[in-house]
């Protein structure tokens, strides 16, 4: 069985960067696209990123373009999403997703 783990989250102050982590056991983490979904309080769950297996195709929420990196370490079994220029509407709990499974997600808050 799937599992993946998310680390990472935490209050940052506006204008900061935060690295939030997903890390994957149970399947074969090198052979599945990975993202990166959030969900605000209230609101719908949104996509923010995703890698391809090898990292060569990444693409991006409009919201993320420009300040969000994803990245993968397949040696590793994890998938990273380094968030700079950091807003408060970026306030979310982050999820990963890969091989259809849904990891707990990370809080991530956004204020002064």
């Amino acid at each position: 069985q799937g599992q993946l783990v998310e680390s990472g989250g935490g209050l940052v102050q506006p204008g900061g960067s935060l690295r939030v982590s997903c890390a994957a056991s149970g399947f074969t983490f090198r052979s599945y696209t990975m993202s990166w979904y959030r969900q605000a309080p209230g609101k719908e769950r949104d996509f923010v990123a995703s890698i391809s297996i090898t990292g060569g195709i990444r693409n991006y929420a409009d919201s993320a373009k420009g300040r969000f990196t994803i990245s993968r370490d397949n040696a590793k079994n994890t998938v990273y999403l380094q968030m700079n220029s950091l807003k408060p509407e970026d306030t979310a709990v982050y999820l990963c997703r890969g091989a259809g499974v849904w990891g707990q997600g990370t809080h991530v808050t956004v204020s002064s």
